[in-house]
């Protein structure tokens, strides 16, 4: 059985070859993976695609490397073995050691199990605990500002 069809670099329009270009330029990289091959076959989708994963994994509130954990999460939650072995590479590269990645999805298999028992019990949902001036302190006290929490994890990394 012959598999999907892919659009080769080489035999790509000059539209495609344009956003192809752009992903090779904003990953860093000199080949492309088999997704952006296969949805080449429809340009419109290549472009749409890869625009919008650009936006949303770009640097900002999240580091790219939480960013990249998320996506594998839920990638392995879809059950989606190219994306979790993509995205587990680039959460690895942007910083994740083996044990961080393996931790994570010990959390997605448990949030996974849990979800659905609560679904299947139809679980009602919790009153949230009343908020107070003295809990709304201790919990601001708590937070530490952005670039405190990088330089601590940072850190960290520094000394495995």
């Amino acid at each position: 059985m012959a598999g999907p069809e892919m659009v080769e670099y080489e035999d790509a329009s000059p539209e495609v070859r344009a956003v192809f270009d752009d992903i090779m330029q904003t990953r860093r990289v000199d080949r492309l993976n088999n997704f952006w091959k296969v949805i080449a076959v429809h340009p419109p989708t290549l472009k749409r695609t890869w625009e919008s994963l650009k936006e949303v994994m770009a640097p900002g509130a999240l580091d790219p490397m939480v960013k990249e954990l998320i996506f594998t999460a839920v990638s392995a939650t879809n059950g989606c073995a190219y994306c979790v072995t993509s995205h587990g590479g680039a959460a690895a590269k942007a910083g994740a050691s083996p044990e961080m990645i393996r931790e994570m999805l010990a959390v997605v298999g448990m949030a996974n199990e849990t979800n659905r028992l609560v679904f299947g019990y139809q679980v009602p949902m919790d009153e949230p605990p009343a908020a107070t001036a003295e809990t709304d302190a201790a919990d601001a006290s708590k937070r530490r500002p952005r670039s405190t929490q990088v330089r601590a994890r940072r850190a960290g990394r520094d000394q495995r």
